[in-house]
């Protein structure tokens, strides 16, 4: 059993059950609110360098990308807990909202909860459902499963890509801080527990 991908499962559940206690208030609280709008709030021409970083998130171009770092490696492990990741995004995003409808009533995209939130790209929804941000659900279980595999001295990559598309989706306007924290938390623990069950040490 990997120690490693046990150890980024348990950090994953922690960060989700804090992020889903944090968001269970009636509104998006002030802290909340004051760290959307700092982030909302750059330069348009931050969307440039985050627009990219921020498709590893998109099923599609994530579990291709996946796959064709799992072909480069040689390890079958790889791609299958890619595709899997794939797949348990789905599942663990709708059972998480399903669950938790009715509990967290202030979780709406930030068109509807943030006043003057800035939405950017064009394909940004302005209403539903955002909590767990499944863009950051998938990148981080998929960057848990390409981490073992990765060349020395690119170990912080994942990372820094599974950061740069929380803050991308943030920065966009599809989703409030506490949205991409909860995504992350339920990424790292699907995909720890893949790492941990698919690529012992």
């Amino acid at each position: 059993m990997n120690n490693a991908g046990l150890a980024q499962a348990g950090v994953g559940a922690v960060a989700l059950a804090a992020s889903i206690a944090a968001a269970r208030g009636p509104v998006i609280s002030g802290w909340e609110q004051r760290l959307f709008r700092f982030v909302n709030g750059w330069p348009r021409w931050f969307f440039v360098p985050l627009w990219p970083v921020m498709q590893l998130g998109n099923l599609a171009v994530g579990t291709v990308t996946g796959l064709l770092a799992a072909l480069i490696a040689g390890e079958v492990a790889v791609a299958v807990g890619v595709v899997l990741a794939a797949v348990l995004k789905l599942v663990a995003e709708r059972v998480l909202r399903h669950q938790l409808r009715g509990h967290i009533p202030a979780r709406q995209r930030p068109g509807t909860s943030q006043p003057h939130a800035t939405l950017r790209g064009g394909d940004v929804p302005s209403s539903g459902a955002s909590f767990p941000s499944g863009h950051a659900l998938f990148v981080a279980a998929v960057s848990c499963v390409l981490a073992p595999v990765l060349p020395p001295g690119w170990e912080l990559l994942p990372a820094l890509l599974t950061a740069g598309v929380m803050v991308g989706r943030v920065y966009v306007g599809a989703h409030n801080p506490l949205d991409v924290t909860s995504g992350a938390g339920a990424g790292l623990l699907v995909g720890g527990l893949l790492t941990a069950l698919l690529l012992p040490l």
